[in-house]
């Protein structure tokens, strides 16, 4: 549980630092608009409570869409047809924003000579089979515990 609690906090604490950049800062704001308009949308076009409506903007723009809930009018499938195509683009540029900074970021460490995460590895695929296997022997030998 506490994996969990620290990867939270981790991720709530890069989400604010991205909400710094006004490319990614635009784009948040994009996709929070997005998910409220659909939300609304299916609340007055379907009839379906508030959590409900957000549940299925947000299952629908992911495109996990587990099948619990679907449009039953036709203005609703109509909508979804439309909030689809508009949505998908919306969230991949945050996707792309998202990948972006923490690309830059990444180039930043490395400019510095930060380590990425558990080792520095190489571009290959031989050279990072090598570091993890050093890595392991290191372990081992220092009877270190993982």
């Amino acid at each position: 549980m506490i994996p969990v609690i620290v990867t939270f906090f981790i991720s709530l604490g890069s989400l604010f630092k991205m909400l710094r950049q006004p490319e990614f800062r635009n784009f948040f704001m994009l996709v929070i608009l997005t998910l409220a308009f659909g939300t609304v949308a299916y609340h007055s076009i379907e009839g379906w409570r508030w959590l409900d409506s957000l549940y299925f903007s947000v299952m629908t723009l992911t495109t996990i869409g587990f099948g619990d809930f679907v449009p039953a009018t036709d203005l609703g499938k109509i909508f979804t047809i439309v909030y689809v195509f508009m949505g998908l683009g919306i969230l991949l540029g945050f996707v792309n924003a998202s990948g972006e900074y923490f690309r830059k970021q990444q180039m930043e460490r490395k400019s510095w000579g930060i380590p990425n995460f558990l080792w520095d590895s190489g571009n290959t695929q031989e050279e990072m089979e090598r570091d993890i296997l050093e890595n392991i022997k290191e372990y081992e030998e220092n009877d270190i515990d993982p």
